[in-house]
């Protein structure tokens, strides 16, 4: 997620304000992408100006203008003004761009528009891992889906390895119940995962080590892990803090140097 080679070349990335350039910029550098800054070109009279009522307006008509040339979209506003920028533009879910909406702290990658068949909802996990932000998915076909699996393995492990120890851990229950996996920013770019996750359309929430560090959620630590990646665990934390309000139904469950755990939704 964090590959470069993995960019995103036809990707608008809108900013409303010169605060977010910052933001922005460590967006492309990661994801690649188009940056728009629209109050360079807001014109009042024969002079630019800087953004206000007046500019706003003008930077809406030039979304609207600039809408249709870029598949994705990463909009770093507020919903509000995401939501008034794209008023009237809205046609069809199976060809509207994919729009996701980022605040300004970067702490939120809401999948706004075009989430499932337009690839917003995935597009949402990958912004939110470049920066360390929550996907934030809404979707009917995502919601319904209970568990949350974390993914902790040795380097080098195959796409094959993840299936059998999903399979695994995950018995009788279908892989079409998982919402998402979890896994720690070590782990980001491991081939096997990111087949296994592409292989079957899952998305893969990337969580700082550091977060991990500070809740660091085990039934049993692992002398192994806490030597190779400075953790007591990492399949149990990452399933349960990405799965923050449901509980553990499969601990740790390891095999062939994959380990998986599964956590399932309360409500």
């Amino acid at each position: 997620m964090y590959d470069k080679d993995r960019s995103m070349t036809d990707c608008g990335i809108w900013l409303v304000r010169p605060e977010s350039e910052v933001l922005a910029l460590a967006l492309q550098e990661r994801l690649g992408g188009v940056l728009y800054r629209p109050w360079l070109h807001t014109i009042k009279g024969d002079q630019p100006v800087a953004p206000t009522t007046h500019a706003a307006a003008t930077q809406k008509q030039q979304f609207a203008a600039a809408y249709r040339k870029h598949p994705q979209w990463i909009m770093i506003a507020a919903g509000g003004i995401a939501v008034r920028f794209l008023e009237g533009l809205a046609q069809d879910k199976h060809s509207d761009p994919a729009v996701v909406v980022l605040d300004e702290a970067g702490r939120f990658a809401v999948s706004l528009l075009a989430g499932h068949e337009g690839g917003a909802n995935r597009l949402a996990y990958r912004v939110a891992n470049a920066i360390g932000a929550v996907p934030v998915i809404t979707t009917a076909t995502e919601a319904l889906k209970p568990l949350v699996v974390g993914i902790g393995c040795r380097k080098g492990v195959t796409a094959g390895q993840i299936a059998a120890a999903m399979h695994l851990a995950l018995g009788e229950r279908p892989l079409s119940e998982v919402r998402e996996i979890a896994t720690i920013d070590l782990k980001a770019n491991e081939p096997g995962l990111l087949e296994f996750c592409e292989l079957h359309d899952l998305p893969l929430r990337v969580l700082a080590s550091a977060t991990v560090a500070a809740r660091p959620w085990v039934t049993k630590a692992s002398d192994w892990v806490q030597q190779n990646v400075g953790l007591p665990g990492v399949c149990e934390p990452c399933a349960l803090i990405a799965g923050n309000r449901g509980r553990l139904i499969v601990p740790k469950t390891a095999l062939n140097g994959v380990a998986v755990a599964v956590v399932e939704d309360n409500i």
